[in-house]
């Protein structure tokens, strides 16, 4: 195999330091698997057990030993749903004439660069999107950026995942804003005095501090998410609608409750995120689900649209990735390498073709996420 790539690792490396990027937070406060995705085929999907709240008894004193109470192992998935590249074709002319110029190695490590940005960043869109459509409860108010006068809302993010039984002392807990957000928290006076805040990172540098036990990311990729157009709806059952409850059966009212959509119901502050969308009547509520009862006809209401903000821990997001899979190990590459970006530490694989006076290299990635765990999922609106 000819050794096209090694000459070049150099400039990869450089000019993926040296080309603009967007803000990357979701991967980073994710848990990343290179491992357990290489088995595992595009469409496949990758079992995992969860067990349920256990059910204590009295202990009742006997010189027969109990059967125990049977358990319910419940299980989730992980699809490896995406294999996409970039891919940068060459002829023989091309690179004679950019030659002439800046040379083909500095404008090749460009455009290597400008592959890695465009995955990392659907890489993280991709993240983004399922932490916020699986978050299982919201603060703050839709449409206002948060920390406009204080930090106070950290900690009632934090509030839903201890109340959820989540972990939040271990140093994995993330929360990852939109730039606006990280703005308004920098502008803070007490964080940017170095007597209150500790030292003077902020100020001096811009360098957000962890507060509240979390780790302060700031993302390109926060999605804005656009409610439904659902108005009316009446919980529909006989009886209360019990806590814990996640499948909501709802009757009158009319238009699309959608992913995502925070809503509320009447007697209960809680806003809650809706992690299925509406079908046959049901909305399915991310975990824990209901946290107080609701009555028979309490009325729901579709919260506005809003940018997603989120807190969650490191271990309630997987990122499974790995390189795509070639038969045999080997196909009509004449040199491949990965090479781990930088800005994001995601890593990719480079391969390179030779056709008829004409090469192609190739920038590809094979991944798929999920939300393990709604539960250490909460929602900072904006």
């Amino acid at each position: 195999m000819a050794n096209v790539l090694t000459d070049l690792a150099a400039d990869i490396y450089k000019a993926a330091d040296t080309v603009g990027r967007e803000l990357v937070g979701f991967i980073p406060a994710s848990t990343i698997n290179a491992d357990g995705s290489q088995e595992a085929a595009k469409g496949d999907t990758v079992r995992s057990a969860f067990t349920r709240a256990a059910t204590a008894g009295d202990i009742a004193e006997s010189m027969t030993v109990p059967e125990g109470t049977d358990q319910t192992i419940d299980n989730k998935t992980l699809s490896i749903t995406k294999a996409r590249s970039v891919q940068i074709p060459w002829t023989g002319e091309d690179m004679k004439h950019v030659s002439n110029g800046m040379g083909f190695e500095t404008l090749y490590g460009d455009q290597i660069a400008q592959a890695m940005r465009t995955l990392t960043n659907e890489v993280e869109t991709d993240l983004a999107t399922e932490v916020y459509k699986n978050a299982s409860r919201a603060v703050g108010t839709a449409g206002t950026t948060p920390f406009a006068s204080n930090f106070s809302i950290i900690a009632e993010a934090r509030q839903i995942i201890v109340d959820n039984g989540g972990v939040t002392n271990d140093g994995r807990l993330s929360m990852v804003m939109n730039s606006s957000a990280g703005t308004l928290l920098r502008n803070l006076a007490q964080l940017q005095k170095a007597n209150e805040s500790g030292n003077d990172r902020l100020l001096r540098q811009g360098v957000l501090l962890d507060l509240q036990g979390a780790m302060l990311r700031e993302s390109a990729q926060v999605q804005s998410h656009t409610k439904g157009g659902g108005t009316s709806y009446l919980i529909n059952n006989a009886a209360t609608e019990l806590a814990g409850q996640t499948v909501i059966t709802l009757d009158g009212g009319s238009g699309t409750v959608l992913a995502g959509d925070v809503v509320t119901f009447n007697g209960d502050s809680n806003k809650y995120v809706v992690q299925t969308a509406l079908t046959g009547g049901d909305i399915v509520l991310s975990g824990p689900g209901l946290i107080q009862a609701a009555a028979d006809d309490a009325a729901m209401t579709i919260g506005n649209s809003y940018a997603a903000n989120a807190m969650f821990h490191q271990g309630a997001v997987e990122l499974a990735m790995r390189a795509p899979a070639v038969p045999g190990g080997s196909d009509q590459a004449v040199d491949a390498m990965l090479v781990q970006d930088p800005h994001s530490g995601l890593v990719f694989e480079i391969r390179v073709y030779k056709g008829y006076r004409k090469q192609m290299i190739e920038v590809a990635a094979v991944w798929g996420v999920k939300a393990w765990k709604p539960e250490n999922i909460a929602l900072i609106l904006g």
